[in-house]
């Protein structure tokens, strides 16, 4: 049951962060920091404790609580908003580029996720970024995400496989798919933003009606 709920939630959010991560993107980035909160909330837990992934009330409950804190977070505050989405979907890249290029070990890939999140954190940092690169990000990690979701649901992952960064680039139909979905999702807001001038992501998020 805990596979079908989180499979539910990344499809979900990895669809919209794909194919709409630009033109909702206060909202948007919200639900993903919720999303990440709520994962490491449950990793926590299980790290912490001989229990599993959201095998325990304690699991739910930091996973919940750290999820409302980083969505509220993340609506909120631009910048913080902007660091935690790119720092998070640069960890997500980061790992699937490492898997793609052979590494199996959990910490080889936790290493790349870590440098792949360092280096597009940094980059949001000193960077008026444009929102074309927002665009090409947040489809790559939606991708991810979405059908990392759709591999729960289908039992072609448990979430131990998750956990432990095991991702698709070894099983090539599902990387495909992966692919196909983030082309996709360029594709999609490309030409969603081409019906206003696209600008940089700061200006984006006001035209949002940041608070």
């Amino acid at each position: 049951m805990t596979d079908v709920v989180v499979g539910v939630l990344a499809l979900l959010v990895g669809l919209l962060l794909a194919l709409r991560g630009n033109s909702a993107m206060r909202v948007l980035l919200a639900l993903w920091g919720a999303f990440v909160g709520f994962n490491l909330g449950a990793a926590l837990v299980a790290a912490f404790t001989d229990q599993g992934y959201l095998d325990s009330a304690a699991g739910w409950i930091a996973a919940i609580v750290l999820a409302l804190v980083a969505a509220g977070l993340a609506y909120l505050f631009f910048a913080l908003a902007v660091v935690l989405a790119f720092a998070s979907m640069g960890f997500v890249l980061g790992q699937t580029v490492g898997s793609a290029l052979g590494a199996e070990s959990p910490w080889a890939l936790i290493i790349a996720g870590v440098v792949g999140g360092a280096l597009l954190g940094v980059l949001a940092i000193v960077t008026n970024l444009p929102e074309l690169v927002l665009i090409v990000v947040s489809a790559f990690a939606g991708a991810s995400v979405a059908i990392t979701g759709l591999m729960l649901l289908l039992d072609a992952v448990d979430l131990d496989g998750v956990t432990e960064a095991r991702l698709v680039a070894d099983q090539p139909a599902w990387f495909v798919g992966q692919l196909v979905l983030a082309v996709v999702g360029i594709v999609v807001q490309v030409r969603h933003a081409r019906r206003r001038r696209m600008s940089s992501v700061r200006r984006t998020w006001a035209g949002q009606g940041r608070v």
